[in-house]
């Protein structure tokens, strides 16, 4: 069956694409680049690495946009179901988090302003000579301050990325066009990704612990992608209206 004729296999392939490009800026970068305690090395590789540091900055833009086309690709799935609810997931799981992603782009574009340490002209693209005024010591020190607070930004949303899931797992639970079990699999997701950022915002210490544990339950995001992209779903409205056409 063919994506045009299948709104779920729509679904999965905007899914699929936020998958690939969720993990450079979230997993790579940070694994590569940040160096845990010593703000020196951090700021020298994320100037060293200007370019792979910029193309974190486009996976977050390009990710916040995809999003905004996930949510409304779900929105056409889920309408008939409930649309309060449908509307309720595009709010909370699209236009919210993509605002934060945005958010993150400027913490990540003052780290590497920093990072450059002041190199360009005033009315450069990079320019920032007005940061000469702060020694070596001091600049590293912003820089690890700007990444903290992308960190921060990214505990703040991880609270959406749980919200949005009770909707959709509600939807699909009630759907009878995708398997039940996903939908209560969403939805322990979301409680996942809620504990997760409860934990960041007063047990930061522990955080790494609990996402550790919280495998199992996030894993229902790969699972609901790869249903929608291997087998798809069509509301029954979709097939009544397909079904009427004339051969």
């Amino acid at each position: 069956m063919s994506s045009a004729r299948n709104p779920g296999r729509v679904v999965g392939y905007w899914y699929l694409l936020l998958v690939l490009l969720g993990p450079l800026r979230l997993i790579y970068i940070p694994n590569k680049l940040f160096v845990q305690g010593d703000a020196a090395a951090t700021a020298s590789n994320i100037a060293v690495h200007e370019w792979l540091f910029r193309f974190g900055m486009l996976s977050d833009l390009l990710g916040a946009v995809v999003l905004i086309f996930l949510v409304l690709a779900f929105y056409r799935l889920f309408k008939g179901v409930d649309q309060q609810l449908a509307v309720l997931l595009v709010i909370v799981g699209g236009v919210m988090p993509a605002l934060i992603n945005f958010v993150n782009v400027v913490s990540d574009a003052g780290a590497l302003m920093v990072a450059r340490g002041g190199g360009g002209g005033a009315g450069g693209a990079g320019g920032a000579d007005f940061l000469s005024v702060f020694d070596r010591p001091q600049r590293d020190a912003l820089v690890m301050l700007f990444l903290r607070l992308h960190h921060h930004q990214i505990v703040a949303a991880e609270i959406l990325w749980g919200l949005w899931l009770f909707p959709m797992g509600a939807l699909a639970y009630k759907s009878r066009f995708l398997p039940r079990f996903i939908g209560g699999w969403r939805i322990i997701n979301g409680v996942a990704y809620v504990v997760l950022s409860f934990t960041g915002l007063f047990f930061p210490d522990y955080q790494d612990k609990v996402f550790i544990f919280s495998q199992p339950a996030l894993f229902g995001e790969l699972a609901i992608m790869l249903w929608l992209v291997i087998k798809g779903a069509n509301p029954p409205a979709v097939e009544q209206s397909t079904a009427a056409q004339p051969a």
